[in-house]
């Protein structure tokens, strides 16, 4: 089936905790009411914004009762553990939740980016976790690698990123480049042959202690600064990469985060995703999707803290 009845059709209609349940109809999701007041008072925007609402609607539908039903009861093991269950990453594959926005001939669901953000919003909604560890695979190091790789590195890369059966990381933050990432970088990547050395450390990688590959930037032309970065594909079994540590978090535990290393670590020149230091505008490609999609999996959260808040103002009883 096409895509999007894929992620639809295949999710499980399960039954939502009993807090959640109740006599009363759902309200509409708080975009489709404010597309509706937006479009009221004209009749044929009305209609586009019923469809294509409609749409998504169905598709938060499906995809919350989901990962409700999957999902949800692994919170209070996670936060206890700090780790993520090895079943989360392909579960999320075969129902079709991983490669959101790459084409079916990759192995991904061929969603638009609004479809991408509602899903994102009703993973976060039911674990903020696995909500962060998701968006962090799908959006900056998926995504980015759909985007600008070349055909072989998709063919290569994409169809594992897409089935679960292998999980992603972006490596951009160091240790002494935070806000300013791109300007401050130290870690270097120098050509010999065919190949590239990788020399340096980044810090606060989500899924870097679990990720089977990580879309890392290191700079080619040191001398050219911001301009001067390239990006790599550097699968995390190359010799000379190692996850330095796993940082224990106070909120989001369960999306492991790490610091990772790279010693003369060799990587082929093919790995290159995009040109030769052509860095930034790969990572800005991602960034600025990112910056996007993030804010759903911050509504995500906040509409399931509002729901418990409500369910509790309900059933208490003060006196």
């Amino acid at each position: 089936p096409p895509p999007f009845e894929r992620v639809c059709y295949r999710s499980v209609r399960a039954p939502l905790p009993s807090s959640d349940r109740g006599s009363r109809v759902p309200p509409p999701p708080p975009a489709l009411a404010r597309a509706r007041a937006w479009a009221a008072p004209y009749g044929d925007r009305l209609a586009l914004v019923e469809g294509r609402f409609g749409d998504l609607d169905a598709l938060a539908d499906q995809a919350g009762k989901f990962f409700m039903s999957e999902f949800h009861h692994l919170n209070a093991e996670m936060d206890d553990t700090d780790d993520l269950p090895p079943s989360v990453f392909p579960k999320l594959g075969e129902m079709g939740y991983l490669g959101l926005n790459v084409p079916p001939e990759y192995g991904g669901a061929g969603l638009d980016f609004t479809s991408a953000c509602i899903i994102s919003e009703e993973l976060s909604r039911a674990s903020a976790a696995i909500g962060l560890s998701q968006v962090a695979h799908d959006n900056l190091c998926v995504n980015n690698i759909y985007r600008n790789a070349s055909e072989d590195l998709r063919r290569k890369y994409l169809p594992g990123l897409c089935d679960g059966t292998l999980i992603g990381a972006l490596g951009l933050t160091e240790p002494g480049a935070g806000s300013d990432a791109l300007g401050s970088m130290r870690t270097t990547a120098k050509k010999d042959g065919d190949d590239y050395i990788l020399n340096g450390a980044k810090i606060y990688i989500t899924n870097g202690p679990i990720a089977d590959l990580v879309l890392v930037y290191a700079k080619t032309s040191p001398e050219k600064g911001a301009k001067g970065i390239s990006a790599f594909i550097v699968e995390t079994d190359t010799p000379g990469f190692k996850v330095a540590q796993k940082l224990n978090k106070m909120g989001f535990r369960g999306s492991p985060t790490g610091e990772l290393v790279f010693e003369d670590c060799r990587v082929p020149a093919r790995n290159m995703v995009g040109k030769l230091d052509g860095g930034v505008a790969v990572t800005m490609s991602g960034l600025d999707l990112e910056r996007a999609i993030v804010c759903f999996n911050a509504l995500g959260i906040a509409q399931r803290a509002l729901d418990i808040s409500i369910d509790y103002a309900k059933t208490r009883q003060q006196f």
